[in-house]
């Protein structure tokens, strides 16, 4: 049965969402937000002091090839580029659309008329949050620091890319265990829609901004009809996704009753025991069968 439950509103906004993530990291007055997230991602490989927001959206050269838009795009005033990927649901080749969309942006960078020989670029970073995890067998891992490096020596081959990935579904710290800025940044991304009011271990400046600005009580009319469209498009997109899931397992555990019923004796207790479902999944398997 399909999940008809409305999503619930806490007292601050789900950063999230669509339009909390924009609220919280893509508004020009509030932009010491991302500053700040940035230079704790960096942990003190580099500092930014400023930076200015970019085009969101890039065509190709030729028209024919994949517009690529990212949910946040800025340059940092040491002449960076800063990509920001917000992901919910797990995609096939996540991995090469994060080398897509970084390429795409190099190659919009190097400017046409230069000399041939001219190929020096900036750097160039993509910081993905994502609510799912890339590899099933880290699930002990939450924090993704890459680079290009040879791998017999573990030197760095080229410092002007880097991947920073922060994987929430991984993440279980709270309290005394967050031991960094990014581990809390990343409880702050994972809980906050559901606090009802501001944790004393975030006790950063830029944290009280953002619970400051974040509650759906201050917001305007305009922007509370904003949040909920995007509350309840994710609401919508996970319960696709879970339905979708659901009907993958339940077809798996049919085809393993039936192979249980055509090829043993065992009751329907012990069938359902076996497959791990409940004794009316088998009876009700039985019953398709019986009338095909």
């Amino acid at each position: 049965m399909a999940n008809t439950k409305t999503p619930k509103i806490g007292r601050f906004i789900d950063p999230l969402t669509d339009w909390g993530f924009r609220h919280l990291f893509g508004q020009e007055p509030n932009k010491e937000i991302l500053i700040a997230f940035l230079n704790d991602l960096f942990q003190g490989e580099k500092h930014i002091a400023d930076l200015e927001y970019a085009p969101n959206e890039h065509d190709s050269d030729d028209g024919e090839n994949k517009r690529v838009i990212f949910d946040l795009h800025c340059r940092g005033d040491n002449g960076e580029y800063f990509i920001i990927e917000m992901q919910r649901i797990r995609q096939d080749f996540f991995k090469d659309r994060a080398l897509f969309y970084i390429s795409r942006l190099i190659q919009r960078l190097l400017k046409k008329g230069k000399t041939s020989n001219d190929y020096q670029l900036p750097e160039v970073y993509l910081i993905g949050i994502l609510e799912f995890s890339m590899d099933s067998d880290e699930q002990d891992r939450y924090f993704h620091d890459i680079a290009l490096m040879e791998k017999t020596t573990g030197k760095i081959f080229y410092n002007k890319l880097g991947f920073k990935f922060l994987e929430l579904s991984n993440f279980a710290r709270e309290g005394s265990d967050l031991l960094t800025d990014t581990d809390k940044w990343m409880y702050l991304l994972k809980h906050m829609n559901t606090l009802d009011k501001v944790p004393t271990f975030l006790d950063k400046r830029v944290f009280q901004l953002i619970f400051n600005i974040s509650e759906v009580a201050k917001l305007s009319k305009e922007e509370r009809m904003a949040y909920e469209a995007s509350l309840k498009a994710k609401w919508d997109t996970q319960n696709a996704f879970d339905s979708v899931r659901r009907e993958a397992v339940e077809k798996r555990d049919f085809e393993f009753v039936k192979n249980l019923l055509f090829n043993t004796d065992f009751d329907d207790v012990k069938i359902a025991e076996l497959a791990s479902v409940s004794l009316s999944f088998v009876q009700n398997v039985k019953a398709e069968l019986k009338a095909k």
